[in-house]
């Protein structure tokens, strides 16, 4: 019945998506009685349990989860390694097998796991079966690279007669991977296949509230068939994450996150008998530039859409916007009428765009945030929180600023979009560039003079332009290679693109003399 449902992406947002919501109308009851408020066992999960509450609503159980002991991650840990002696042996056409059944599971499970994401985060329905969709396109995307590119082994020059020379990319061994709460299908599953495609065995850590969705994802891989050790699950939260990653039995790290947790991965590894490969994805600021010559209708529905789309807790989402200054009242206008036709309130219902902050920590950074313009600034739009509704649940803010300050320069990961008035495109890309971030910026614009100095002057992995699905958002497999540069990434090269896999893998040159 699935397979005739429209695909649900990032950006088609001009679709009719009734058959969607009609069939999910059906599987949310079946889920909540079926999977919601379990009891889940995992090899690697022996401590205490704790039950999870659902920011949707506290009373709404996501089940109790056992956390994972010092004693579990060893034994993890020693299964990876012995699963990966197994592994790593294993030929390209081998994993291509393997990724071809995982597929095909998560094709079946794509909007279980979507409904655990939009429990666990309060995602609306289209951002969390679109999340779901993602990952099936990943197992479509790295696949054919791995292919494509003959399992990464290629032929070198012939120096000699009878000698045959080779480049050949080899697995290190077992990966940990270490994933977020905000987008716990797409970006753990991007992680996992991208360790297993090269060949490694995998300890997997699912952020510490989004365990449902790390468990649920195991069990598409048992379906698919691994090797006994290949894949292991550890559950808890930072400290979990900290014996995890560094253990002397790891030998690399896939992480996406905050700067701070990243970088102290990054510098662990530095300091060891050799360096270890760190795979790390750490936030963004995400501006986005509005110049005069600019559609100012498409452009305040892509920095609203961007700003609000899971209540600003996307790593891509747009938190600052630099205005020309000759068009700036007039787009604050348009956002503010765009901003107030988005439907707040509980994600279950099909007419929600926005849900609830993700915990109490999000909802003091955005009230003082909010605290804080009024003081230095000027809120236009929203801020308040919603009467009827847990206390988790606010209106989106529009606010300006006058000058540069925190709000402008540091990492939100909430519902809240900076206006700053700018003389001219130049004077936006200095300031907008002047931060630690540099993951994502669009710009807003039908003059090609500036569309050409926005794409040049950029400093950041993944640049839109003029896109009304999202100023900033919306990277998608194959599509938009999401690469972050800067404070935001350690290796320059990013995933959903070409040359992700091969972080997952070491050279090694093979020179054969033959008779």
């Amino acid at each position: 019945m699935t397979q005739a449902l429209p695909r649900v992406t990032y950006s088609n947002i001009g679709v009719d998506f009734s058959p969607v919501h009609d069939y999910l109308d059906g599987l949310i009851p079946e889920f909540e009685k079926n999977v919601l408020g379990r009891v889940w066992k995992t090899p690697f999960a022996n401590g205490k349990a704790e039950n999870t509450p659902s920011p949707i609503d506290p009373s709404i159980s996501l089940g109790s989860f056992q956390i994972s002991t010092s004693e579990d991650i060893l034994a993890a840990i020693s299964a990876a390694r012995k699963g990966a002696k197994v592994w790593n042996a294993t030929s390209y056409e081998e994993r291509l097998e393997f990724a071809a059944r995982w597929k095909d599971v998560l094709e079946q499970e794509k909007y279980r796991l979507g409904l655990a994401a939009l429990y666990e985060i309060g995602k609306s329905r289209l951002e969390a079966i679109g999340e779901a969709e993602e990952a099936v396109d990943m197992l479509d995307y790295y696949p054919s690279e791995l292919r494509n590119n003959n399992g990464y082994r290629r032929p070198m020059n012939q120096l000699v007669d009878r000698e045959t020379a080779e480049s050949v990319l080899r697995p290190y061994g077992a990966f940990a991977v270490i994933a977020p709460f905000n987008f716990p299908v797409a970006l753990s599953i991007g992680m996992i296949v991208g360790a297993l495609l090269g060949g490694n065995s995998v300890v997997y850590k699912p952020s510490p509230a989004c365990q449902l969705t790390g468990l649920l994802i195991a069990e598409t891989i048992r379906k698919a068939g691994l090797p006994e050790g290949v894949f292991n699950v550890v559950l808890g939260g930072a400290e979990v994450g900290q014996l995890l990653s560094t253990n002397k039995g790891i030998d690399g790290v896939a992480f996406t996150g905050s700067h701070k947790t990243g970088m102290s991965i990054f510098r662990h590894m530095a300091v060891q008998p050799w360096m270890k490969p760190v795979i790390a994805e750490m936030g963004g600021k995400n501006p986005a530039y509005v110049t005069k010559n600019a559609d100012i209708d498409r452009a305040a529905q892509g920095v609203v859409r961007s700003a609000f789309g899971l209540q600003g807790q996307k790593c891509s989402a747009c938190s600052v916007v630099y205005v020309d200054n000759a068009v700036k009242d007039e787009f604050i206008k348009r956002a503010k009428e765009f901003a107030s036709k988005l439907v707040i309130g509980d994600p279950r219902k099909r007419e929600t765009f926005m849900g609830p902050l993700y915990n109490d920590g999000t909802v003091r950074r955005f009230t003082s945030a909010v605290e804080q313009i009024k003081k230095e600034g000027t809120v236009h739009f929203g801020g308040n929180r919603l009467e009827g509704f847990p206390s988790n649940y606010f209106a989106p803010a529009i606010v300006e600023a006058s000058g540069p300050s925190n709000l402008t320069r540091e990492e939100m990961f909430m519902p809240f979009v900076v206006v700053r008035g700018v003389d001219n495109l130049e004077a936006g890309l200095a300031e907008g560039n002047d931060v630690a971030y540099g993951l994502a910026a669009g710009v807003f614009t039908k003059d090609e003079a500036e569309l050409n100095y926005f794409l040049n002057t950029a400093e950041a992995g993944v640049l839109y332009a003029n896109r009304a699905s999202g100023a900033t958002t919306g990277a998608w497999p194959g599509a938009q290679p999401f690469c972050g540069w800067k404070g935001t990434g350690v290796s320059g090269k990013g995933g959903l693109g070409s040359y992700f896999l091969p972080q997952f893998m070491r050279e090694q040159s093979h020179t054969i003399m033959t008779k």
